[in-house]
């Protein structure tokens, strides 16, 4: 067995989260969107800073 994880969830899910800030930012800003884009930031990033291997 190699010591590459199978699925390296832990480099996928901060990529994941990258690409959501970087998403997030060609989102015209007005005062309906806002809120949804701090959301969709705060859901999008913290699916990696929540996930912990065993």
């Amino acid at each position: 067995m190699s010591n590459k994880k199978e699925f390296d969830l832990e480099e996928r899910t901060a990529k994941f989260g990258e690409d959501i800030i970087k998403f997030a930012k060609k989102i015209p800003q007005n005062p309906i969107t806002l809120p949804l884009i701090t959301q969709l930031v705060k859901a999008g990033t913290s699916v990696g800073a929540n996930y912990s291997p065993r």
